[in-house]
Formats: C-alpha cells, structure tokens, sequence
C-alpha cells in the first residue's frame, strides 16, 4: 500500500511540476543586472570613421591635392570643405539658370546650380566647423536638412544628400558625430551661399 501511494504522490507531482512547465503562460525573462554594453570613446570614433568613409563625405568635404594616381584628399585639410583662401572663379551663369548643367569647381567642394552656390561646410571641430556644435543640432542638420542645425534656418544646398541620412540609427549618427569631433580642426571659414542670379 505505502509503494502504491508514494507512486501516486511522485505521478501528482510529476503532473503538477509538468503543469506549470507547460502552461500558456509565458515566462518573465531572467534579471540579470546587466545593462547593454555602452560603446566607449575609441570604439563610437573608429565607428564613426568607418561610416564617414563609405558615406563618402570626403568627396565634397575635403579639399583635393593632386597625386600620381590623380585627385585625393588633402590631409592637412580633411573635411574642412571649400578652402576659402581660394576664389571661387567665374563661371556661365546662363549656362546653370536653366537647370540642366550643375557644376563643380576642380576641388569638388563649391558646387553651382538652378539654387545659387553652395559651398561644402567644415566639419572640423574648429569654432569655423562644428566646433560649438551640439549633437542635437547636428542630428538636426543631418535629418532635417537645416543649416547649422537650427531651427528655421535655411534647407542645406545640393548636393548635400541629407534624406540619405534620415532613417540613420541614433548610435550610428553620434558615432559619426564623435569622429568628427575627434578631427584635427581646421580654421576654415567657408563662405556663405549664394543665391541664384535673377
């Protein structure tokens, strides 16, 4: 009798133990006490690189030096945009009112169109770059099209490709921000656009 009820007490447990395994209630996820891992300063910079080299901002922001294997960035001036030491030149102005030519100055860093010219920011951290800049503002900038990242400014020129950027993480966009931040910075005033002759 005492085998038959302690057989019947393991197959009660059994069942209940088997019960509650296999309810329809789901189970809460284990409190492990950690947090998501943080990216640290060199980690969001070598990040940022990374990012600011396929999304090919030196194409525009960079002043070119001529080598063997044709134009390159200039170092020296990375990401400093339109060297304001260098006039900009005269240029048909017919030629870009219809729309259907744009051109580029031989540093591929002013650019002119159906909008006026537009001239490549600085994105050194130089007080003439985004020295003063906040994350915000360039988050703005980078999503919203506004210049210098201010509320009612004026929309960013062609060929700036802002919408590219809208839909970029928020980790990916401070890590860009980082990057920059961590450049050399270059004194660089860029001029101011200018508006489409009438």
């Amino acid at each position: 009798m005492m085998k038959w009820m302690y057989l019947a007490a393991t197959a009660a447990v059994g069942l209940a133990c088997a019960f509650t395994t296999h309810s329809n209630t789901p189970t809460p996820p284990k409190r492990t006490g950690h947090q998501p891992k943080q990216s640290s300063q060199g980690e969001l910079v070598k990040r940022g690189q990374y990012l600011v080299t396929i999304m090919g901002c030196a194409d525009c922001h960079a002043p070119k030096k001529m080598t063997p294997k044709g134009p390159a960035p200039d170092m020296d001036r990375f990401l400093s945009g339109y060297n304001s030491d260098i006039p900009l030149g005269t240029y048909d102005k017919d030629l870009v009112k219809t729309g259907q030519w744009v051109l580029f100055n031989g540093q591929n860093t002013a650019f002119i169109g159906p909008w006026g010219v537009s001239f490549a920011a600085n994105l050194t951290p130089d007080e003439t770059g985004i020295g003063n800049w906040s994350l915000e503002q360039f988050n703005k900038a980078m999503r919203q099209g506004k210049f210098r990242g201010v509320d009612n400014s004026r929309p960013l020129l062609p060929p700036m490709p802002w919408p590219n950027y809208t839909a970029m993480t928020d980790a990916d966009m401070r890590a860009v921000f980082t990057y920059l931040k961590s450049l050399k910075p270059v004194s660089n005033p860029v001029p101011a656009a200018i508006p489409p002759a009438p």
